[in-house]
């Protein structure tokens, strides 16, 4: 497929204890295979829908201990450029610039409220094979109490266009704080902010949500639940998609959608 745009999405991928155990999980949730693992980069493993790469998991390094999480990593021209705009704009790198063989060079950096993500730019490794299909990457929401801080950063380490969603009639959107960022045109979001409100605990920290397109968004909650996951919001129905936010049995958060259930009008949306 193409070369990703930059700032695009272009690659997810988790860090667990029990890697078995994950790719157990995500075989029967998301219909995932896995390839062999790279020894030769601590055990990192692509996984697989309809044969094509959509994501990977890996086990932590030796004497780590970090939870387990999802990353998303944004496409770069220059991940050594990239990363010195993140610091000029606030943010802070936990991974310098690094080359990983002929696969491509990446970073792994934070933005000024918390949340962090990856830097990406490829080699031979170009990203995903396939997005916004059942078993792969759907969407991403950056989840801030800081709102201004995130905003701000973004569209100055990426190309972005931001919009604001105006509250609609519905009573539960009136308090809603929600930016999309776009690349190339307002009709090319391809991230969204959301305001963090009082109904997350005040240890949860900034974070990136994942969104994994699933041809039946219940369905999917239930084998989650059965494999030992739990169900943090949803399932509820949107204008995008039918979606629920989930943990795996490891304590990785994470959401599925299913795209082809849309309930509503789609919301207003105003230059930011």
């Amino acid at each position: 497929m193409a070369e990703f745009t930059e700032g695009a999405p272009c690659w997810v991928d988790a860090m667990f204890t029990d890697v078995e155990g994950a790719k157990t999980f995500y075989a029967e949730v998301l219909g995932w295979t896995f390839g062999e693992a790279a020894t030769e980069f601590g055990n990192y493993t692509q996984a697989y829908s309809d044969g094509k790469a959509v994501a990977a998991v890996v086990p932590p390094m030796p004497g780590a201990d970090a939870p387990s999480q999802w990353c998303l990593y944004f496409a770069s021209r220059d991940a050594a450029a990239t990363a010195e705009k993140v610091k000029e704009a606030g943010g802070a790198l936990l991974m310098e610039p690094m080359q990983v063989a002929s696969h491509g060079s990446m970073a792994i950096a934070k933005e000024p409220s918390g949340a962090v993500f990856g830097i990406w730019q490829p080699g031979d490794h170009k990203g995903f094979e396939k997005m916004a299909e059942a078993g792969s990457y759907a969407w991403a929401e950056v989840f801030t109490r800081e709102p201004d801080k995130a905003d701000a950063f973004l569209s100055r380490v990426f190309p972005y266009e931001a919009q604001q969603m105006e509250p609609g009639d519905d009573p539960e959107e009136a308090g809603m704080d929600f930016m999309v960022f776009s690349l190339g045109g307002k009709e090319n979001p391809v991230l969204g902010r959301m305001k963090m409100g009082d109904e997350f605990p005040p240890e949860v920290p900034s974070y990136i949500q994942i969104y994994f397109a699933v041809p039946d968004c219940d369905d999917a909650i239930a084998k989650a639940r059965k494999l030992g996951g739990t169900v943090h919001f949803g399932p509820m129905d949107s204008p995008f998609g039918r979606f629920a936010a989930l943990m795996d049995q490891q304590g990785a958060a994470f959401a599925v959608i299913d795209l082809s259930t849309t309930v509503g009008e789609m919301p207003q949306m105003s230059d930011a």
